[in-house]
């Protein structure tokens, strides 16, 4: 597992410094680095892990049921880097790297074939009269 793709949640939070994270992450583009530090003071968990752009601006967190497991890669060093991969509904898609392999963006999925024009149809279809 050299590489993860996470979604950053916690969007629709306001920030300290009364940055918008929604805003920050549509400035974001695919590739560009994503910081993740844990915040052990976090007075709601403890093992929080917040993101923040390029430009320093927070744009969210990693999910509670990621964020232990990612606390103890940053912990032990096995995070090689983090970039931003898209815009999701919930928030953001960030790439880690892991075990020093750097990031790289996922490769898009093909696109759906075009439709079959044979006339081909599983089920009979009578004609209308």
């Amino acid at each position: 597992m050299p590489q993860l793709s996470l979604i950053i949640v916690g969007v629709d939070y306001p920030n300290k410094d009364k940055s918008n994270r929604r805003t920050e992450i549509l400035w974001s583009a695919p590739g560009e680095r994503v910081d993740l530090i844990p915040e052990p003071k976090n007075p709601v968990d403890p093992q929080a892990v917040a993101a923040y752009s390029a430009r320093g601006v927070q744009i969210g967190y990693v999910g509670s049921f990621q964020a232990q497991l990612i606390g103890s890669y940053i912990k032990r060093g096995r995070v090689a880097g983090c970039i931003f991969q898209s815009i999701h509904r919930d928030g953001a898609i960030v790439r880690l790297g892991l075990d020093g392999e750097a990031p790289t963006l996922p490769d898009n999925e093909p696109e759906s074939s075009p439709a079959d024009d044979s006339g081909f149809y599983p089920d009979y279809i009578p004609p209308d009269d």
